[in-house]
C-alpha cells in the first residue's frame, strides 16, 4: 500500500511541476488584453528601500516581430515622486520592457499592433481609501 501512495505522490508531482512548467511567457500573444498582460508579467518595481511606491505610464509601439519600434516615451508619473523615484521607475519599466521583447505576435497581432502606440499603465501606489467628512 505504501507503493501506490509513493507512486500517486510521484505522479502528482509530475502533474504539479508541468502545470507551473509551462510558463505564461511562452504563450503567443493574440490580443491587447495578452499583451497588457504580459507586459504586467515582467514588471518588477524597485525595492521600497530604493524608491517610494509610484504610477507611471509608457507609450510604446512594435514592428510585425514584436520589437520595440523607436524610443519608448514616459507620459505620467506621479506628482509627488522624488527625482530618484522617477529615475528608480524609468528604469524599472525600460527593464520591463527588454524583459518581454520581442512579442511573440500571432500573425493576425503583428499586423493589427504594428506601428500603433500602446499607453501601459504601471501602478504601483496603493491607493487611499476615501476620506469621511464629519460633521459636529
Amino acid at each position: 500500500m505504501a507503493r501506490c501512495g509513493n507512486r500517486l505522490l510521484v505522479a502528482a508531482a509530475v502533474l504539479l511541476l508541468g502545470a507551473s512548467g509551462a510558463k505564461a511567457e511562452d504563450a503567443q500573444v493574440n490580443t491587447l488584453q495578452d499583451l497588457f498582460r504580459r507586459l504586467h508579467s515582467c514588471w518588477k518595481p524597485p525595492p521600497a528601500a530604493k524608491a517610494r511606491p509610484l504610477d507611471i505610464t509608457v507609450v510604446v509601439s512594435f514592428n510585425r516581430a514584436g520589437n520595440i519600434l523607436g524610443h519608448p516615451r514616459i507620459t505620467y508619473e506621479s506628482a509627488e515622486a522624488s527625482d530618484n523615484d522617477r529615475l528608480q521607475y524609468r528604469i524599472a519599466v525600460m527593464e520591463a520592457l527588454q524583459r518581454c521583447t520581442p512579442m511573440p505576435f500571432t500573425e493576425a497581432m503583428a499586423g493589427a499592433a504594428a506601428g500603433r502606440p500602446f499607453a501601459i499603465q504601471f501602478r504601483n501606489r496603493k491607493t487611499s481609501p476615501p476620506t469621511q467628512e464629519r460633521r459636529a
